[in-house]
């Protein structure tokens, strides 16, 4: 209990790095996996299966979205309810996260196995990269429940006041991964599909260590009879939460299907690769501002249950300034070493060159992405699902789509009209951020204000 409790009277500043610290750990060595990864299917597989990763992506997203849906939803409540004290609905939230997700991740494995092909075609697939593709979504899919429950239970174990073991968790999953690449990919010659497989045997690891945790009957928060029964207003409020990062996933799926088939149609496979590359080296950064986000969610989230609306703020106001800081290093990167950043992914010069330009438009809007990621988790944080969710639809479906879709008409290389329309449409986006946040902070402040006074 008293790891839950501090998170009302110990400093805010400290908690944040004692909750954040361990999830950047993790989100950090998950990006390292993903570039090394990367780096062995796009150096021992070649360029092709590299583009055809970058096709596979949005799909897996889209398996992400429906755990997202649950296991971010359900940790928000799970910290309201700790910060409320009410520890019965607290243990059945942990049941019903289970559950669902088995539910769900089980409808969508059968359903992706069913269309797979057809579905990977029009995320921007050709006949060149269908076969990689395919190979390495249908082993994803099989192990579908297992990363959902690894997903969810790692983001009820921060919440439960354990970050230290739900970072454990992934490194545990990470440093598998890594043995198991070069031994499925390179010494039984499995290819993309030895990658695939190295990822879900990671993840049923990393599963099996996060249950002993709930296991144990000294724990607040853990598993025991009577928590299994999906209750009607815990797994409503849960998913109205994760309706958010649910939507912004599977938004952002469809924006990566219009890129894809944008950057096919005016610059080729080779476009679709350079793309690729530019995400994972973004993909490593945001990871860090979201393991700021987790550690902000469950200080967030429990003094908003505890009517500590003070501390929220301060919450947010330092993950905003840690989170600006990492994307600064990102724009560095981008855009003053583009040439050797690529080269850590490939040594095909047809991809290094075209993948230069892009990058430095791509990265030239870094700076303001941190404050948009965390104002967005702010509202999931406290149950605010309406804002939470505008916040995360206006960028991909208000500002992207239609600008990749109009901007390649405007430029003499529709090719530039593409790349620009991402860092457009993230100004828009953090405009609009300040906003609903200056109304937002308007009315916390006035509620802040009523409570002190009672």
């Amino acid at each position: 209990m008293s790891k839950t409790t501090e998170l009302s009277s110990a400093p805010v500043h400290k908690l944040l790095f004692q909750y954040a610290l361990p999830a950047i750990i993790a989100m950090t060595a998950s990006s390292l996996y993903n570039i090394v990864d990367s780096i062995y299917i796009g150096r021992g597989c070649g360029s092709l299966a590299f583009g055809a990763l970058t096709v596979a992506k949005p799909f897996m997203d889209i398996c992400a979205a429906f755990g997202s849906l649950v296991g971010v939803g359900a940790s928000s409540l799970l910290a309201i309810y700790l910060g409320e004290k009410d520890y019965e609905r607290a243990n059945r939230v942990l049941g019903n996260v289970i559950v669902l997700n088995i539910i769900l991740s089980s409808i969508v494995m059968v359903a992706g196995l069913i269309w797979l092909d057809p579905i990977l075609m029009a995320f921007g697939a050709s006949e060149d990269t269908i076969g990689y593709a395919h190979d390495y979504m249908e082993i994803i899919l099989y192990g579908n429940i297992l990363t959902h429950i690894y997903f969810g239970l790692n983001a009820m174990l921060r919440s439960a006041g354990h970050p230290r073991f739900s970072m454990t968790a992934t490194i545990v999953a990470v440093v598998v991964n890594i043995i198991l690449d070069p031994i499925f990919i390179f010494a039984l010659d499995m290819g993309v599909r030895g990658a695939a497989l190295a990822t879900v045997i990671s993840q049923a690891v990393a599963v099996v260590w996060q249950i002993t945790k709930f296991m144990d009957k000294n724990e607040l928060v853990r598993f025991h009879r009577g928590i299994w029964r999906l209750n009607r207003h815990i797994t409503g409020r849960s998913l109205a939460i994760g309706l958010s990062p649910f939507l912004y996933n599977i938004a952002h799926c469809f924006v990566v299907i219009i890129l894809n088939n944008q950057l096919k149609h005016f610059g080729g496979d080779m476009a679709i690769a350079s793309y690729g590359v530019i995400n994972r080296l973004t993909f490593v950064f945001a990871m860090i501002v979201m393991g700021f986000n987790q550690g902000m969610q469950p200080i967030a989230g429990y003094n908003y249950g505890a009517k500590r609306y003070d501390r929220v703020l301060k919450s947010f106001y330092l993950t905003c300034a840690y989170a600006t800081g990492a994307m600064a290093v990102m724009f560095v990167l981008g855009e003053c070493f583009p040439g050797f950043v690529t080269r850590i992914f490939t040594v095909d010069p047809l991809l290094i060159a075209p993948t230069i330009k892009p990058m430095r438009i791509i990265c030239s809007t870094m700076l303001i992405i941190g404050f948009q990621m965390v104002t967005g988790n702010l509202f999931t944080s406290v149950g605010k699902a309406g804002k939470s969710i505008f916040l995360s639809l206006t960028r991909q479906v208000l500002y992207l789509i239609p600008l990749a879709l109009w901007l390649p008409g405007l430029f003499a290389e529709p090719l530039d009209g593409v790349w620009w329309a991402i860092p457009i449409s993230d100004t828009l986006s953090a405009v609009t951020a300040v906003i609903v946040l200056l109304a937002a902070r308007r009315s916390l402040h006035m509620t802040d204000a009523q409570e002190k006074k009672s």
